[in-house]
């Protein structure tokens, strides 16, 4: 079996604005410095030997400091980025006209053709995504990975690991600097392959972390 531990990033500027991000970036805020402190902390006997995160610079900073605490070899990897959200990025949502709305709603509530204009599909999302996650099962046997991504990245994958379609609507809460937990494994009473071991935990957290949907 092999264990692969996922973390959303800490909060952001553009979170406590609730400005939309996407692929735009906007740095931690102390809490988010916070947050990712005691994410390594509670890590540090997790015996990490790898930490891959997006090339976003929100999540590069979250996995710097995990690193402090845990160890293990820093990567980036582009596939880990969070969805395009096109010609609304860096957007107030309290400035969205009702079309902007809907586009940007059309990737939460489960629309098959939902995309904002010039940004990506959540099957696009989910493709790249999986290849992500796919690729940490070339690392060397008894490794145990550490993904850093994104809210609206990690939601898709998780949700597609459970058999959901890239699109469906959006079920699963992953807060700033939750850990989730997904296992490669062969089982008798399970599917074979990728199955979900827990989803958005923060017990770690002692601070109120901001929903993820204001990201």
């Amino acid at each position: 079996m092999q264990q692969v531990l996922l973390v959303r990033h800490g909060e952001t500027l553009w979170n406590t604005e609730q400005r939309i991000q996407g692929q735009s970036d906007s740095g931690l805020t102390e809490q988010g410095i916070q947050q990712a402190r005691q994410t390594g902390q509670r890590l540090q006997k997790a015996g990490i030997t790898h930490i891959i995160t997006s090339d976003l610079g929100r999540t590069q900073q979250t996995a710097a400091i995990i690193a402090e605490y845990c160890g293990g070899i820093l990567m980036t990897d582009a596939r880990l980025r969070e969805i395009n959200m096109g010609v609304l990025e860096g957007r107030a949502l309290t400035s969205l006209t009702p079309d902007e709305e809907q586009w940007r709603k059309s990737l939460l509530n489960g629309d098959p053709a939902g995309r904002i204009p010039q940004g990506e599909s959540m099957e696009e999302l989910a493709q790249r995504m999986r290849g992500a996650l796919d690729a940490v099962r070339t690392l060397p046997v008894g490794s145990q990975p550490l993904l850093v991504s994104h809210g609206i990245a990690l939601g898709c994958l998780l949700g597609t690991l459970l058999g959901l379609p890239a699109w469906a609507e959006r079920r699963l809460r992953l807060r700033n600097c939750s850990v989730s937990r997904v296992d490669y494994q062969s089982s008798s009473w399970l599917a074979e392959g990728w199955i979900v071991e827990s989803t958005g935990d923060i017990a770690h957290l002692n601070a109120p972390a901001l929903d993820e949907m204001k990201a």
